[in-house]
């Protein structure tokens, strides 16, 4: 089949690079795509978030699969349009896609299934922030109910901070404090049948030890070694089979990729948030350990025939991703920047460690920067302690001008793994 994505960051790379090599995939074309993509596929420009011009574009390729990449235009409802074309689409309908796009909506779906989750206030008034600060205490977690690029979400031990972030939102969810550790399970769904996916963890903090700023995230890995085997079992009972079949009991079915954000607390697991679609930076580890050809998957989803397939197969191998940053990420990034190495790890890391482009462009021969998160430097090995090795062998080749990274993605896991095969 001929297959149209939409999307330009590491995400949608991740998922055209894995259909490209799916040998039923004939085409491949990516709106708008980036430098990288384009080594796999065919670019077009487009508007992602005008669901007229997508289904346009989508007809004119012949396409007979169109995956949406981002939330932004999933939550426009760019799906509903390229099904109102009579072309199958990954990805939710635009008010399936509130889950994501709107914290209270998933909060209220999330009460209506029974689906553990934080306490939470909805607020929209400061009288009304103020009283569910004080009914939390420190610390205080706040987020901005619609979306926010990954950057919505403020946990701080100072109530002034707190407090600044949630005056500056229209509506916002106060919430209580989950602890433990976070898992990102994402599940493929066609609104009946649920797959549920490797289980991933990501690391949000800019800095090492889980220090600096939250950003849309700066590494991933998977497996977890530590997890308990049934997670993901608990996880498809207790919260994702629950959420599809509260979404479609309330007329709005939910197909595609449904992500559930979790935390794993001393009361058992929580869903911190969900997402209506692949996340970033956890894609590019789950699919690399995907051996199930993709494309089949994705159309199972869009067609409603998921429970034909057989089970998903999957490598044993780790995998863990290294994001490389602009300078000053999370905030205002500079961009334009020359991007040097990239033929480097392609000529001495392959196939065991590679590159998937996020934030950048081709200017001439030269690549350059073009976003907050530049590069997702993905590697896979036997253990998390060898794709640990592998993926900071291959970001050291990499050249971009005051670029950043954090240097412990996956470090703990694989030391605590190392300390119990010894």
């Amino acid at each position: 089949m001929k297959v149209l994505v939409i999307g330009g960051g590491a995400r949608e790379h991740a998922l055209c690079r894995s259909l490209s090599l799916d040998p039923d995939v004939t085409a491949l074309y990516c709106a708008p795509g980036n430098a990288g993509i384009a080594e796999v596929a065919e670019l077009h420009p487009v508007d992602a978030l005008d669901g007229d011009a997508v289904a346009r574009l989508a007809t004119e390729l012949g396409a007979g699969l169109v995956v949406v990449g981002p939330e932004a235009p999933l939550v426009a409802g760019v799906a509903d349009a390229v099904r109102a074309a009579g072309i199958p689409c990954f990805g939710p309908s635009g008010a399936a896609a509130r889950l994501e796009g709107s914290k209270a909506f998933a909060k209220d779906v999330m009460a209506g299934a029974g689906v553990p989750t934080a306490r939470s206030y909805v607020c929209t008034t400061p009288a009304e922030i103020d009283t569910a600060l004080d009914a939390f205490g420190a610390p205080y977690v706040v987020k901005d109910d619609g979306l926010a690029a990954g950057k919505g979400v403020v946990v701080t031990d100072d109530v002034e901070v707190a407090r600044a972030h949630a005056l500056a939102c229209d509506r916002v969810v106060i919430e209580e404090f989950l602890d433990g550790p976070e898992v990102s399970l994402f599940a493929i769904t066609d609104g009946t049948t649920v797959l549920p996916l490797q289980p991933a963890q990501d690391f949000k903090r800019a800095l090492d030890g889980d220090e600096g700023p939250n950003t849309g995230g700066m590494g991933a890995y998977s497996p977890l070694p530590w997890a308990d085997p049934k997670l993901v079992d608990e996880v498809m009972q207790s919260v994702l089979q629950p959420t599809v079949d509260e979404l479609r009991r309330r007329g709005t079915p939910f197909s595609g990729l449904l992500y559930a954000g979790l935390a794993i607390t001393s009361r058992g697991v929580r869903v911190i948030e969900f997402n209506a679609r692949f996340g970033d930076p956890e894609t590019q580890v789950v699919l690399a350990r995907l051996r199930t050809p993709l494309a089949g998957v994705l159309l199972g989803s869009a067609n409603g025939t998921l429970d034909q397939l057989p089970p998903l197969k999957w490598r044993d191998d780790a995998a863990v991703t290294v994001v490389i940053a602009s300078h000053n990420y999370p905030g205002t990034p500079r961009t334009g920047d020359p991007i040097e190495g990239l033929d480097e790890v392609a000529a001495q890391d392959a196939p065991h460690a590679y590159v998937l482009h996020a934030g950048t462009r081709r200017e001439g021969d030269v690549v350059v920067s073009a976003g907050g998160r530049v590069l997702s430097v993905t590697a896979t090995a036997e253990d998390l302690a060898g794709a640990r090795e592998r993926a900071y062998a291959a970001a050291a080749r990499i050249r971009l001008e005051g670029s950043q990274l954090r240097t412990d993605i996956a470090e703990k896991a694989a030391q605590d793994a190392a300390a119990a095969r010894a």
